[in-house]
Formats: structure tokens, C-alpha cells, sequence
């Protein structure tokens, strides 16, 4: 079994495509750590407010498996990815620990991922999975959270619709 570290994201009826993220992966991998969601600008682009959540699961699946499962369930709830890289978008959802794994490629797959460093995914990742250690640091998320120049970043939690099982 692989731990794996997600961070997910939308901003296009944002509640309800992180609930159903949630819910599919319990229903996949069985019990998972999910963080709060949080609504927070879009960075690297003007768009839509996005809502960001973590979650943490225990995998079967390598990691080139679990990219291709996560980027499936994306396409399954309307992910277009004919745009540019950064843009609207329905559901994202990006590994960005897998295990102690240090890597680049194929395709977009970095890990750790570099957006470990904004707050929209290193704050829920270290909420709820403050001791897992980031391998190329060597430093917890929690410390990572603590020393962040993010720290300050307005990110206002919201409430994702409980029929979808998205509490954590």
C-alpha cells in the first residue's frame, strides 16, 4: 500500500465538484483524511474564486495508476483540458506526495508538487497530515505551514454539501 497527499480544487460550481471528488475517492480507497475546503482567488490567472480542499488516502494503485484514476475521475465530471494550463476548471485534482517519491514526468507529474508551496494546498495538507515529511526538505508540512510567506493568505473555509459525504 502507498500513502498518497492530494490536493484538490474547482471553480466551477465548486462545493459540489469537491463533494463528489470526495465521495468517489471513498468510495475507491475506502477511508480517507479530508481537510476542510477553503474558497481562495485563482492564482496564475483571472478567474473564478476557487475552493481547495486535501486529502490524504491509503493506495493500491502505483503512482502512474493513481494519476491515471485521478485524471479519469476529473474527465468524468467535465475537466477540459483543451485550454490553457491554467484556467476554470470543474475538478483538479493533483498527487502531490506519493510516499517518499521524488520525480518528474511523465507529462505534468512532479513530486513533490511544486504548488506545495501556496497556501491553498499546503494549509489543508498540513491540517491533516501535520508529520508527514515532505522528502526533498526533509521537513514536516506542518513546519513547512508554520515557516510559509503564505501563512497570511485570506482563505475562508466553506461548507461543502453533506449529502455528498464530504466530511473528513
Amino acid at each position: 500500500m502507498h500513502t498518497a497527499c492530494l490536493s484538490l480544487g474547482s471553480n466551477v460550481d465548486p462545493e459540489r465538484h469537491i463533494a463528489i471528488a470526495f465521495a468517489a475517492l471513498r468510495e475507491r480507497f475506502g477511508d480517507i483524511r479530508a481537510s476542510a475546503a477553503y474558497r481562495t482567488p485563482a492564482v496564475g490567472f483571472e478567474g473564478a474564486d476557487f475552493v481547495n480542499a486535501a486529502a490524504v488516502i491509503d493506495s493500491d494503485l502505483d503512482v502512474l495508476a493513481l494519476n491515471d484514476w485521478l485524471h479519469a475521475l476529473e474527465d468524468a465530471h467535465g475537466r477540459d483540458r483543451s485550454g490553457p494550463r491554467f484556467g476554470d476548471r470543474t475538478l483538479d485534482i493533483d498527487i502531490v506526495l506519493f510516499d517518499d517519491l521524488v520525480c518528474s514526468g511523465p507529462g505534468n507529474l512532479r513530486l513533490p508538487r511544486g504548488e506545495l508551496r501556496h497556501a491553498f494546498v499546503l494549509r489543508p495538507l498540513a491540517e491533516i497530515a501535520p508529520g508527514v515529511v515532505e522528502p526533498v526538505s526533509g521537513r514536516r508540512l506542518d513546519e513547512l505551514w508554520a515557516a510559509s510567506a503564505e501563512r497570511g493568505v485570506a482563505m475562508h473555509e466553506v461548507t461543502l454539501p453533506v449529502e455528498a459525504g464530504a466530511t473528513g
